[in-house]
């Protein structure tokens, strides 16, 4: 029996992962609707909806008449995830929606980084919600690693963290599972997905050199506290599930 054709809202629609998200739903024959904090065209097929789910202005709209919403915004501060959150979950119960697919990260309960307990306060936000919900968390995107070496252009060594790995996954493997999730029915808690490969941050770092013909040492550097340490523990690993299929190598290699 071929997939249901569902109306689905993708917030955050122009983001890291929202645009990898509108035209892999639209591709698979739902219809779309994409919104964004300002005016916006483009995707063939897609409708645009303007709303600040900070603020609620234009939210009600945006929800009104979708079977799912994909909540791919952020706003990478404090508080505000949790404000945003809390304005949809509003509008959605309005709107009468049956289901919120939300993308969160893997260890967000072990490593006490602060946008990582704002994260989990935004899962507990949908759990008490009584919406229908599903939430995945994946492990760190490989825009998120490469804009970390990026930050580093100035400096005349990159430094690594000494001890951590990480298993960062494409957005077009993320985007494809949670395509997979839209066909499905709420589900609360799913598996967490990596990506294909767990690699030290200095083999990391190593790859992104290479990709761009760098020369510059690659220096593991011991860090200490709590976050780093929940690091080192592997919290932030998926090993048993590496759902991804293009590696960090192969992501470098196509901007280069």
């Amino acid at each position: 029996m071929p997939p249901l054709t569902r109306d689905v809202l993708i917030t955050g629609a122009t983001g890291t992962l929202g645009h990898r998200v509108v035209p892999e739903a639209t591709a698979a024959g739902h219809q779309v609707r994409a919104m964004r904090r300002r005016s916006h065209v483009g995707y063939t097929g897609v409708h645009w909806s303007q709303g600040d789910l900070l603020s609620g202005s234009g939210v009600d709209a945006a929800v009104d008449g979708m079977d799912v919403i994909v909540h791919c915004a952020t706003q990478f501060t404090r508080d505000k995830d949790v404000t945003s959150t809390e304005n949809l979950i509003v509008a959605e119960r309005r709107a009468g929606v049956g289901h919120i697919i939300y993308v969160s990260i893997v260890g967000i309960d072990q490593i006490p980084l602060p946008y990582y307990k704002t994260k989990l306060r935004v899962e507990r936000a949908l759990e008490a919600s009584g919406i229908g919900h599903t939430v995945m968390r994946a492990t760190q995107f490989h825009d998120l690693i490469k804009i970390t070496f990026s930050l580093q252009r100035f400096s005349p060594v990159l430094w690594t963290l000494r001890g951590v790995r990480f298993q960062p996954i494409d957005t077009r493997d993320v985007a494809e599972r949670i395509v997979e999730l839209i066909d499905a029915e709420p589900a609360g808690r799913v598996a967490d997905i990596g990506g294909p490969t767990v690699h030290t941050h200095a083999e990391l770092a190593r790859m992104y050199l290479a990709a761009r013909g760098g020369r510059r040492p690659v220096v593991e550097m011991p860090a200490p506290g709590r976050i780093v340490a929940g690091y080192r523990t592997g919290a932030n690993l998926v090993s048993d599930n590496p759902v991804g299929t293009i590696d960090f190598a192969e992501s470098l290699a196509e901007i280069t």
